[in-house]
């Protein structure tokens, strides 16, 4: 059986040295792919690709029914198909241009386009699932090294919102931003597994970010949020704050990643209020912080400057249920490597 409280994250001792950036800019190693029977998809893909200078030959579409919370795995697989037919075979990473379906079986849509659908990456009840070959790697090419291309949806409560959220993305590149990561500890204990790492993340990062380690369960009124990790169902006061551009926000429960008529708070509610990006599980996953994000290693390798897709999907060891949403590629710290 696995501790909650004790994890293999001894890697984390000493942080990896990133490898040189790829010569290829980011936005043309990823591929946007559109839902051809979602018009909001449509609007969504052709702002993006402007805002980020994609390709044209970077875009693919597909038909998916865009009334559902979740697919089939087989009717998945006919989809992924034709993306992977479609893929030019430089692309490192998918954008996701829709808001449902997000779910693919037992698998969230983000991780099933990412590694392609596996029950190797669900469990049912509180099991582990696979491993991610790109947790915590150096890698900058995780399709050329690991066969793995990290995905992230372009999902929101309305066009208007994820165009907001892109915008936030983008004017986040360079910006090297003087904001807080604050850590928050709340009284949920079955949800705040992850603040036994809190204090080593302070130690190590301490001196490159401004760190706060919180006991609330709620912030309010900070105006300088670049990360908001914490674990509760429902989190108060979120638009008291305010999220500086490219900001990473997220609650480990047990459903934040079903984005609609969930019984717990969707994590759109997270880009609603000013974050870039956030993550959540879109079935039971039992309270594993290996299926959430570590919050040294998001940290670390967002200010260290990889792109926001690369620091998140990083940061996760065993991500087949769990769900991101955000602009990929918002890089505040771009530069540094």
């Amino acid at each position: 059986a696995v501790s909650l409280l004790k994890l293999c994250f001894v890697l984390l001792a000493g942080f990896c040295i990133v490898s040189p950036a790829v010569a290829m800019h980011a936005s043309q190693q990823l591929a946007i792919v559109v839902n051809a029977n979602d018009p909001q998809s449509t609007r969504i893909a052709d702002y993006y690709q402007l805002k980020r200078g994609i390709p044209d030959e970077n875009v693919i579409r597909v038909n998916l029914p865009a009334d559902k919370k979740s697919i089939g795995h087989n009717k998945f697989e006919q989809i992924y198909q034709q993306v992977i037919n479609s893929t030019p075979p430089h692309i490192q990473y998918y954008a996701l241009a829709w808001s449902q379906p997000f779910k693919v079986g037992c698998m969230s849509m983000t991780s099933a386009f990412a590694f392609g659908y596996d029950d190797a990456y669900c469990a049912k009840g509180c099991n582990s699932t696979r491993q991610s070959a790109y947790f915590n790697s150096a890698t900058r090419k995780p399709y050329h090294d690991f066969g793995i291309r990290p995905t992230m949806m372009l999902a929101g409560s309305s066009v208007e919102q994820v165009r907001d959220m892109i915008d936030r993305g983008v004017e986040s590149d360079a910006s090297y931003p003087k904001g807080t990561a604050y850590l928050v500890s709340t009284s949920d204990k079955a949800r705040n597994v992850r603040s036994h790492f809190y204090p080593s993340v302070a130690s190590r990062l301490g001196k490159r970010i401004n760190i706060q380690i919180e006991n609330t369960d709620a912030l309010e009124g900070k105006n300088d949020v670049l990360f908001y990790i914490t674990g509760l169902k429902q989190v108060e006061k979120i638009d008291s704050n305010q999220f500086v551009n490219g900001a990473i926000a997220d609650h480990l429960t047990s459903a934040g990643g079903v984005l609609f008529d969930g019984r717990q708070m969707s994590i759109l509610r997270w880009l609603e209020a000013g974050a870039t990006a956030s993550y959540g599980t879109v079935v039971e996953p039992c309270a594993f912080p290996q299926k959430f994000p570590h919050p040294a290693v998001v940290i670390n390798r967002y200010t260290s400057g990889e792109t926001l897709i690369e620091a998140y999907w990083k940061s996760v060891a065993w991500p087949g249920q769990g769900l991101f949403v955000g602009e990929p590629l918002a890089s505040p710290f771009a530069g540094i490597i």
